[in-house]
């Protein structure tokens, strides 16, 4: 629910020449989080349930454009860019999932929420994860989407199998120093589809007009530093995983939602070893990329999960 607090300052968008695409009955603002100037895009019941949505890469908050409306007649919606990614700030800081997570936290205090709903998808779920560690209190559940967490069920070693290195070859390729910059500046649009069009169960998901969007944040200034930051970050954030696990377990109730054909069979599977209360589904003719491949069943599911325990 809404804070009493005042009403967020209002900041400029940081990612100039980035064009800045609308969704009917949504705002777009910009606050302050924990000195980071973050993304939002918010609408829905100011007094509802607030739900708060995390994308992954290589996407921005409109990942979730086609979840969000439905969401909307029930609850009060935000979807946050992380930093580094879309219309958020590109700052040169450490991209581990926890000092993530503080400003992705801030971002919502700063919009005058209190406790609030989390789904995240991909990297989203990676500081999500960590960010449902470090402010329990405040969270009401946890929604994951189609992600191996660092430290918890991301693999340390890259498979060769053919049959499965597709998936995750680019875990290693991101940590090589510089080479991922030579190579793929100038080159976005080629790399960002190659996710897009081969991680999806049906390769026509997305059309060229929304690779060329997803591309353009990427190569929007700092955003290919900071994307690759997640990756060459991810082993501080396994071990701050581990480190908080040796003091808690995850008490709010978790959702894994899982795509047929997407990279983890069984998300609540993976997560249960860590949490109190976690239970799952897997959405039928869906990749990775869930939320833009299904939406009415990822809207029904959060709708379910939230609405059951709230």
């Amino acid at each position: 629910m809404n804070d009493p607090a005042s009403a967020p300052r209002v900041f400029g968008n940081p990612v100039r020449g980035l064009p800045l695409p609308d969704l009917a009955g949504f705002t777009h603002r910009w606050v302050d989080a924990g000195g980071v100037r973050l993304h939002a895009v918010e609408g829905g019941q100011p007094d509802g349930p607030a739900v708060v949505l995390l994308a992954g890469f290589p996407q921005t908050w409109w990942a979730w454009r086609k979840v969000m409306p439905n969401l909307a007649a029930r609850f009060h919606v935000i979807a946050i860019d992380l930093p580094g990614q879309g219309h958020s700030e590109r700052p040169d800081i450490s991209y581990d999932t926890h000092t993530v997570a503080a400003h992705v936290h801030a971002a919502v205090k700063a919009l005058g929420v209190s406790a609030y709903w989390l789904a995240a998808h991909d990297i989203g779920a990676w500081v999500a994860f960590s960010l449902a560690l470090k402010y329990q209190s405040q969270l009401r559940g946890l929604a994951l989407l189609d992600a191996g967490i660092p430290g918890i069920t991301l693999p340390d070693a890259i498979p060769t199998d053919p049959e499965q290195a597709w998936k995750t070859w680019h875990f290693a390729f991101h940590l090589v120093p510089d080479l991922p910059e030579t190579l793929l500046a100038g080159r976005e649009r080629e790399y960002v589809g190659w996710f897009l069009k081969v991680k999806t169960l049906s390769s026509d998901t997305f059309d060229d007009a929304e690779i060329e969007q997803y591309a353009a944040s990427v190569a929007a200034g700092g955003g290919l530093r900071a994307s690759l930051a997640y990756y060459r970050d991810a082993a501080e954030s396994a071990q701050k995983n581990h480190e908080a696990l040796e003091q808690r377990r995850l008490r709010v109730p978790v959702l894994g939602i899982s795509g047929s054909h997407g990279s983890i069979p069984d998300m609540a599977a993976s997560i249960r070893p860590w949490a109190d209360r976690a239970t799952g589904i897997v959405v039928p003719d869906s990749g990775h990329f869930i939320p833009d491949e299904q939406p009415d069943a990822v809207a029904a599911a959060l709708t379910d999960f939230i609405t059951e325990d709230d």
